[in-house]
């Protein structure tokens, strides 16, 4: 099906031209809550916009659910979710804009292929996991995972469609109005007490999807929302055709008290031997032998709720497995879902570290010492980065490698067998870490040749921090293990108090690690000073408001305070635990998805739109503030004079500490593929005098520090 222009009489025969300043170039779908449109950003870039249907728009309470949905969106980043480019949830009519890449949603994949088999369910299982614990850590809960809302792309699922269902999807009320989901994927305590609705639910939703992707059905099944409502809560799941090595894991997961459920950390553990495969193997299921081979087209995973395919409780029941279905709709669409393709690009793994050839990567011919650009590996994705023990240490996926900072020059590679998604390689203890995010493996790198000098088998994390010479582990079960870094051993383990999962912050120059949690109702919250070597609690707080920490400035950390509904910051705030003073500092307009650096007494903060400002925290006011013109922007850097940033094509910004200026920025490097846009941005990385940067054509290059304005 092909996208449709907004022209001519339909239904939404309202169709606008413009979101915003996105002109809305095509419909990619329409469901119950309003219509999916593409559009382009000015720099060319694909985007999927929502746009509420206009009778919607005057409704109060769907404002405030749309609201919610924005914000937990913003709020929740990484692999596996979609983020928000732009949003306006105040417009005449509210909308919502995210990146557009080409897949299709689970509940298509089961329609056009029939039930997924052993290991593709085994894979799907442990994606949806580390979905919901990204999802889960920043304190959303979806309470709508559906196979519609799950968008099977190369590099694996992404959730989608945060937190909002269409009005149509359910005809069940509760005293207090419509219930949230969709009832063959929702939870016994969402009919029960829907206000107690927790993280469980999403877990109970994970269980009823893998049901609908092995078997072509929900595990409570019926034509009825009503009576699969009473089989939710009284009934128990159907998982004939389930395999059996899934099938235990799957009943636990639809345990009708949410406490017997295990938790999405929990869920990886029991999977983990199928993670690898995973993480380094295209994730786009092949159809199944003998199904119709047909060319997918444009469709809309965008929150349209499946509009050219209805789902489970949208419509159209999917035929029970083993249960000869009708003609299969053979013409269906493929679906185009709102994710962030990342920068999860293929990289050919090494069978081992290897010494880089003699001659040096290739690079510019810069008249400059110390002035270089190299590609040190194929593939597109911009390298995460980091200075230490004299090299320049990054990552991509399946790779680690180290360059001279001087002239670009491969000093060595290192395959690894999981992408890093917690940032650049770390020196510790004297050697370097990889810093895979979750798994048991570990192993420390020597700095000067990149071979193995030790490897261990750790306790299953789920979170690592590398502060000093420790690496600090996050167990599944929340506890907390400290590994020597130069040797791999264990120095201790324990729990810290206040903290059910605890996952750490360090800054450089601070030699604390500092773990924050936020009360449910985000009143609250607690921030816990550890100390890495030992493990001990060098000072414990509880601060009002929901906080996120940014940076310390002399022992003191600083934070930015959120709103309690979009999640923007509203405040800067710094404490200084030996006299428990809280300084707080308004900002005059609050900033959408924030980042921050601390620089002396000043606070440099990133936001949404590519803004940049910079608060004083002495003078106790926003110094100033600067719109830099890229859709977003990396973490800021300062050295006193500048502050530098990451645009998403690649480009290097340098703006004058003083005044705000911007004083120099590097070409644009985005490669053959510019209709990608990376799910996080490298910041930008200072030493020997210069500013180092990554591009997301895989570029990594160096620039003089002292003099922006040449680059």
């Amino acid at each position: 099906m092909a996208a449709s222009h907004n022209a001519g009489a339909s239904t939404e025969a309202e169709l606008p031209e413009y979101a915003g300043h996105y002109r809305l170039e095509s419909v990619l779908g329409s469901g119950g809550m309003g219509v999916v449109h593409l559009a382009r950003s000015s720099s060319g870039r694909k985007l999927a916009v929502k746009v509420v249907h206009a009778e919607f728009a005057e409704d109060p309470e769907f404002r405030g659910r749309f609201r919610q949905e924005v914000a937990a969106a913003r709020r929740v980043s990484g692999a596996f979710t979609a983020p928000v480019v732009d949003a306006d949830p105040e417009a005449r009519r509210p909308w919502m804009a995210t990146l557009f890449v080409p897949g299709e949603t689970l509940s298509e994949h089961v329609k056009r292929n029939g039930p997924m088999e052993a290991a593709q369910l085994r894979r799907l299982m442990t994606g949806l996991a580390e979905a919901l614990r990204d999802i889960h850590r920043v304190g959303v809960v979806h309470r709508d995972l559906k196979p519609s809302n799950v968008l099977l792309s190369e590099d694996g699922p992404k959730v989608i469609d945060f937190g909002i269902s269409r009005p149509a999807d359910s005809e069940l009320r509760t005293e207090t109005g419509k219930l949230i989901g969709t009832p063959p994927f929702m939870a016994p305590e969402q009919f029960r007490r829907p206000r107690e609705v927790g993280p469980a639910a999403d877990v109970f939703a994970l269980g009823s999807v893998l049901v609908h992707a092995a078997t072509g059905r929900g595990p409570f099944d019926s034509d009825s929302p009503y009576v699969v409502a009473y089989q939710v809560v009284h009934d128990e799941p159907d998982l004939t055709g389930v395999p059996g090595e899934l099938a235990p894991l799957v009943r636990r997961c639809l345990a009708k008290e949410p406490g017997e459920r295990p938790t999405p950390d929990q869920l990886m553990r029991e999977l983990r031997s199928v993670a690898s495969s995973y993480d380094t193997q295209p994730f786009v299921p092949a159809p199944r032998a003998g199904a119709e081979d047909t060319p997918a087209g444009p469709g809309s995973g965008a929150g349209a709720d499946d509009a050219p395919v209805p789902g489970p409780g949208a419509g159209e029941p999917v035929p029970r497995a083993g249960r000869r279905p009708g003609k299969r709709a053979v013409l269906m669409s493929g679906a185009l879902g709102l994710a962030v393709l990342g920068a999860l690009a293929s990289v050919p793994l090494l069978d081992s570290s290897t010494a880089a050839p003699g001659s040096p990567a290739p690079r510019s011919t810069a008249d400059r010492f110390g002035t270089w650009a190299t590609a040190p590996a194929s593939g597109w994705g911009a390298p995460q980065c980091a200075y230490g023990a004299g090299r320049l240490l990054c990552a991509r996926p399946g790779l680690v490698f180290a360059l001279d900072p001087l002239d670009g020059s491969v000093l060595w590679r290192h395959a690894v067998s999981r992408a890093p998604r917690g940032g650049p390689p770390v020196v510790a203890g004297g050697l370097v870490q990889p810093s895979p995010d979750g798994g048991r493996g570990l192993e420390a790198l020597d700095p000067a040749s990149g071979r193995p000098v030790w490897r261990r088998e750790a306790p299953e994390y789920g979170g690592l921090r590398i502060v000093g010479g420790t690496l600090l582990l996050t167990g599944a079960g929340g506890r907390v293990t400290g590994v020597d870094g130069a040797s791999g051993d264990t120095v201790w383990s324990r729990r810290i108090p206040g903290h059910e999962s605890p996952y750490f912050d360090s800054f450089a120059g601070d030699p604390l690690a500092y773990a924050t949690s936020v009360s449910a109702d985000g009143s609250r919250t607690r921030v816990t000073a550890v100390d890495p070597g030992t493990g001990e609690v060098r000072w414990d707080a509880r601060l009002a408001g929901t906080l996120r920490l940014v940076g310390v400035r002399s022992g003191s950390p600083v934070f930015v305070s959120a709103g309690p509904v979009y999640g923007e910051a509203r405040a800067v705030v710094r404490y200084a635990p030996g006299t428990r003073e809280v300084r707080r500092v308004a900002l005059p307009v609050p900033l959408e998805r924030a980042h921050g650096t601390v620089r002396g007494d000043v606070v440099y903060l990133t936001g949404a739109g590519g803004s940049l400002i910079a608060v004083d925290l002495a003078a106790g006011r926003q110094r100033w503030s600067l719109e830099t013109g890229a859709a977003r922007a990396s973490a800021p850097v300062a050295d006193g004079r500048h502050v530098y940033l990451t645009a998403p094509d690649g480009r290097l910004l340098a703006v004058d500490a003083g005044d705000g200026r911007l004083v120099g920025q590097t070409a644009a490097r985005l490669g053959a593929r510019s209709d990608r846009v990376s799910a996080s941005l490298p910041e930008p990385v200072l030493a020997l005098g210069h500013v180092y940067g990554a591009a997301p054509d895989g570029t990594v290059f160096a620039v003089d520090g002292s003099d922006p304005s040449s680059w």
